[in-house]
């Protein structure tokens, strides 16, 4: 559909919003089909590879040296697959969080289908063989790109596409997580930036039918096993804000190891990006027999935590190989997220803190398990700058609803925390980097689009005439919605808070208008 037949079919979309809304909720229904399958599909295949990989490290520990030198062979040509991979597809690579949020700005182009295979393959032998990478960003985007395909295929607009992206990436979290609710707040609160109905509605369908799809083939379980979770005290709560101060700062630290590890690989040895992933592999190889405890994504590590005392010197051992493993396996480009694995920091932060607060006989052992869940949505929330996410996505997985309260407080003072050291929110800031990096040529990305943007009080275009408003070159006020009422705009229309205002633009002005709006940071 060239560009002109777009607008025209986008404009045929703003004009009848009671069709347009129905038709989204039943696109989004059939999004949460396909992504519910697709992501099933992934979360088996990486069960069975995990599984696989446990057993054989058993077997390798009982068998001669000749067997382990042939699994660090193998190890060695799966790393060449991978990079071939990685090469064939490179929108692949990586958490695949940054791509999804980067095709939302209309700043990259995803091929749905080729993004979709190499993502599902290479995410599973490169998490299988061990690398400390989990399945939430590439679930994301699975779930962004199987949507991005059922719009191609039913011949959608570039507006409705966006969407139903939104929609497919909120399927993707929740049929990852068994968190529906998260999935939803995850799309609108970081992908999309905007809670207005024509994206909540399709993304709470595309959510809820991709869950029941997760739950009736894996069970209705939370991800996270954390037994007799304890209701805390009020007394407690200035514990909990010591807590989320410190996870906070570990979230600051996390950000800056990401966002730095590529100086590591720029070193002499890595000549190229197939050695940094035979690198990475290798060491997943070494750690498998000394520290299998920090390979892939790590919930059964969460599980044990909750479950089992663990000493303060082992829990440290633990938080320092699974933080350097995870930069290490993140910085090689392999597909793959960190998401899962910075759960996984946060709970080792709050076990350290916990088990120094029992010593110190400041808290009772019947909640160690309740400063570890605080931390994760802590440290979540400072790396992701989302706390709404973080508090609801934690609650989620650990099916500890008694819990918000003392999540969202954790979730705020970590907020700040990452706001106070000025650390930029991860996946934007990777974002960045890529468009800076590999910039996209001109003439593959479409030119000119329609975005929706909410006027958000207190922001520059609130309480203003259109007329007096100094938008970007190239930019044309289409619609206005004020509740049910559709307003055609005119100079002298007056621009109120809650409004939502349909603009066709060039996608290089989306971020500024984003920010004119207020619905941009």
């Amino acid at each position: 559909m060239d560009s002109k037949k777009q607008i025209i079919g986008t404009y045929k979309s703003i004009g009848n919003w009671h069709r347009f809304r129905l038709r989204l909720f039943a696109e989004g229904i059939l999004t949460g089909v396909f992504a519910g399958l697709v992501i099933s599909l992934f979360r088996w295949s990486l069960s069975e590879a995990e599984a696989g990989r446990a057993h054989l490290y058993e077997q390798l520990a009982l068998c001669k040296w000749p067997w382990s030198a042939a699994w660090f062979a193998a190890l060695v040509i799966l790393g060449l697959i991978l990079y071939r991979l990685t090469k064939l597809e490179p929108m692949a690579a990586g958490s695949g969080i940054p791509q999804v949020k980067g095709a939302l700005l209309g700043l990259m182009k995803m091929r749905w289908f080729s993004v979709m295979w190499v993502k599902l393959v290479a995410g599973v032998l490169g998490i299988g063989a061990g690398l400390s990478l989990g399945r939430e960003g590439p679930s994301i985007q699975l779930g962004a790109v199987a949507a991005q395909g059922v719009s191609r295929l039913l011949g959608r607009t570039r507006m409705e596409e966006r969407y139903l992206m939104t929609s497919g990436a909120s399927a993707g979290l929740a049929a990852a997580f068994n968190a529906p609710l998260a999935g939803v707040i995850f799309a609108l609160e970081e992908l999309h930036r905007n809670f207005s109905i024509m994206v909540l509605l399709p993304s709470m369908a595309a959510a809820m039918t991709a869950t029941v799809i997760s739950r009736a083939l894996f069970g209705r379980a939370s991800i996270f096993a954390i037994p007799d979770l304890q209701l805390l005290p009020l007394n407690y709560y200035g514990i909990v804000v010591l807590v989320a101060l410190f996870a906070g700062a570990a979230g600051v630290i996390f950000n800056k190891g990401l966002l730095n590890i590529g100086r590591f690989y720029s070193l002499p040895p890595f000549k190229s990006q197939a050695h940094k992933i035979i690198f990475a592999l290798l060491s997943a190889g070494a750690l498998g027999y000394f520290l299998p405890q920090v390979l892939g994504g790590g919930n059964e590590l969460i599980n044990h935590l909750a479950q089992t005392p663990v000493s303060l010197q082992l829990l440290l051992c633990f938080l320092a190989g699974k933080l350097l493993f995870t930069l290490v396996s993140y910085g090689c480009g392999v597909p793959g997220g960190f998401f899962l694995p910075m759960l996984v920091i946060g709970a080792l932060s709050g076990s350290i803190c916990a088990n120094i607060l029992i010593q110190l006989q400041v808290i009772e052992p019947l909640y160690a398990a309740n400063i570890m869940v605080v931390a994760m949505a802590a440290l979540f929330s400072s790396s992701v700058r989302a706390p709404i996410t973080g508090t609801v996505l934690i609650m989620e997985m650990t099916s500890s609803y008694q819990q918000l309260l003392s999540l969202a407080i954790a979730s705020m003072v970590a907020f700040v925390i990452a706001e106070l050291c000025q650390s930029k929110p991860i996946y934007e800031e990777l974002l960045n980097r890529m468009l800076q990096k590999d910039k996209p040529a001109p003439d593959t990305l479409e030119q000119r689009n329609v975005i929706e943007l909410a006027v958000c009080s207190g922001s520059p275009v609130a309480n203003k005439l259109i007329k007096d408003i100094p938008w970007p070159h190239n930019t044309l006020l289409v619609d206005v919605k004020r509740g049910e009422q559709q307003i055609v705009p005119t100079g002298d229309t007056r621009l109120l808070p809650g409004d939502f205002i349909y603009v066709l633009t060039e996608n290089e002005h989306i971020e500024i208008l984003q920010a004119m709006a207020g619905s941009g940071e």
